[in-house]
């Protein structure tokens, strides 16, 4: 398929979009890509999306390995390949379990890892499926991660769903070489 939105030309860009390519690229990101570039045709929404980002990806209260966990979640969920491309090595280096890595890019639940594991996915999961969470799921996740954490898993789901719809809707191709979601096994 081909990308239907892809970076546009240097010359082709207005000054809001080269001021936001711009403010990317000075940051942690150090350069604009994927998700990025479609949304590159709104600079401000842009802006103002990838700064609740670098929130969710570097200063979070989320343990960088529960990070992961829901951004690869939402990959399956959404069929990106660039986010599980990209997101794939980060969620290894984070101290992800292979073996949870691999269940959720099949799209079954996970087993193994630590307990924080099975409650995220128990939580989105609940969500995704009934579009509310149960007493007894909400409490076993504030239980373990505390009511900032319980919100910022939400809050990173919802801001990397929005990252896979607007991908999806571009046909951005994942990262060159990157390993891609197999095919959903039957339910």
């Amino acid at each position: 398929m081909t990308d239907r939105l892809p970076l546009p030309a240097p010359d082709e860009l207005t000054e809001e979009q080269r001021a936001a390519a711009e403010r990317i690229a000075s940051g942690p990101r150090g350069a604009i890509f994927g998700p990025f570039v479609p949304l590159l045709r709104s600079p401000e929404l842009m802006t103002r999306l990838q700064l609740v980002g670098e929130f969710l990806r570097w200063d979070s209260a989320l343990d960088d390995d529960l990070v992961e966990l829901v951004i690869l979640h939402v990959a399956r969920c959404w069929d990106q390949d660039f986010e599980y491309g990209f997101h794939h090595p980060l969620a290894l280096k984070a101290g992800l379990p292979e073996e949870v890595v691999d269940a959720v890019a099949r799209g079954v639940r996970p087993v193994g890892g630590r307990p924080e594991v099975a409650l995220v996915v128990e939580l989105l999961d609940e969500l995704e499926e009934t579009r509310q969470v149960s007493d007894a799921t909400y409490a076993a996740a504030v239980a373990a991660l505390g009511e900032t954490k319980v919100v910022e898993v939400v809050g990173t789901a919802g801001y990397y769903t929005t990252l896979a719809m607007t991908m999806n809707l571009a046909r951005t191709p994942p990262p060159e070489g990157a390993p891609r979601l197999p095919v959903r096994e039957p339910v």
